[in-house]
């Protein structure tokens, strides 16, 4: 068979959770590819076979060059891909852990007042800002500018700084070594730093309803810019949660289903006024409300079917056919890997005072893992400013040993 484009090919099936890493890792680095399921393409079990020596390995990632790889891992594929997954240098004046928006402004803060920094981001340089299709919000951009185009923009800039960045690594542990702390990687590295700055911002939560984690990747996602074009032509997809990022992601999903469905679990929409009357004065849009999922159903193919919806007004159970579901119904802070020690608030967003300091010396905190952020591009990209001038005090106090 041939291959469909020059893209990096996935050569898998809906119902593999490997398939499913795999495609969620490149949407994560936002690495364009194109996928072909088993089940919809007879042809492509033969290639399979062919290139694992009679094998049906899946996924097999196909790439540009004629190479593959067969039921890789990420690293595995980062590697092929030449990301940078290991430093230069063991010591640094600020490591920044998360390469998002606030983490990257940081970055180019401290590096243009000559310190050296190392970004280190485990999934892809840009944060949430990159998977956004559009933000028409942000200062400078009238006409507004797309989230990957914005994402690259912030990359370029650090590395016109001398910024060194890593990609596909996630941070394990954050410790304290005399005046140093000490940052230890998946890839079983470890690297110092006068100064650490958390900014790993947040991760859309789930609804916890039946099936939902079986269906993950095969007709639940979390990012429409990353999996809405798979839902090209059908019918009806439903969208979870009536906030902005529900409603932006609903109005981008009509480009690709004929219909678009969003459940809202109050009794109005939590979004902004304009995005109110964009949803609902669009034809192929309706809003549900007082509704909350009770469970995902899947076909025999383990895709899913549809959702069995509860409304709270009138207790009614009934079934809504659909072929996707995209869930935006809040965030939940990415700090599993910060010590114990270190204080949170009651839903794990890390505290910090005025400053930005945590209750370690040495470690900051900005962006949305901080609490009482608001969760916003524009407060993201202020605080890493701000968080960088608070560095810049810290690493310049007579405490702190010159580098």
């Amino acid at each position: 068979m041939s291959l469909p484009s020059d893209n990096l090919t996935v050569i898998g099936a809906n119902w593999c959770p490997d398939c499913r890493r795999t495609k969620a890792f490149l949407a994560d680095q936002r690495i364009a590819y194109d996928w072909i399921d088993l089940d919809a393409d007879p042809q492509a079990t033969a290639l399979v076979e062919e290139l694992n020596g009679g094998a049906r390995i899946i996924p097999t990632v196909i790439f540009p060059d004629g190479t593959h790889l067969a039921e890789p891992g990420n690293d595995e594929i980062a590697d092929k891909l030449g990301l940078s997954r290991v430093a230069a240098g063991a010591r640094y004046d600020l490591i920044v852990v998360g390469g998002g928006p606030t983490g990257l402004t940081a970055a180019i803060y401290a590096a243009r007042e000559n310190y050296s920094v190392l970004v280190i981001e485990k999934s892809a340089l840009g944060g949430q800002a990159g998977v956004t299709e559009r933000l028409d919000n942000y200062p400078g951009f009238p006409d507004g500018v797309a989230g990957h185009e914005l994402a690259d923009r912030f990359t370029r800039q650090a590395q016109r700084y001398g910024v060194e960045m890593l990609q596909a690594v996630a941070v394990e542990t954050i410790g304290r070594d005399e005046e140093e702390l000490v940052v230890r990687t998946s890839t079983e590295h470890t690297y110092r730093a006068r100064a650490v700055l958390i900014a790993t911002g947040s991760t859309y939560r789930r609804t916890g309803a039946d099936g939902e984690a079986a269906l993950i990747g095969a007709g639940i996602h979390f990012c429409a810019t990353c999996d809405g074009p798979f839902y090209r032509d059908v019918d009806e997809v439903v969208v979870i949660g009536g906030g902005n990022s529900g409603l932006e992601e609903g109005l981008f999903l009509t480009q690709f289903a004929r219909h678009v469905t969003v459940l809202e679990h109050s009794s109005r929409l939590a979004g902004s006024r304009l995005l109110q009357d964009k949803v609902l004065a669009h034809p192929r849009m309706s809003v549900r409300y007082s509704t909350a999922v009770r469970a995902f159903v899947a076909d025999d193919n383990g895709k899913l079917a549809s959702l069995e919806l509860e409304n709270f007004d009138t207790g009614e159970v009934s079934e809504h056919a659909t072929s996707g579901a995209f869930v935006f119904i809040g965030l939940d802070p990415n700090s599993g890997f910060v010590a114990a020690e270190v204080d949170r608030d009651e839903r794990g967003f890390i505290q910090s005072d005025h400053q930005f300091r945590t209750s370690v010396p040495g470690l900051f905190v900005a962006g949305d893992v901080r609490g009482g952020s608001t969760k916003q591009l524009a407060s993201a990209v202020g605080e890493g400013a701000a968080v960088a001038i608070q560095i810049r005090y810290h690493l310049d106090a007579p405490s702190v040993a010159p580098r």
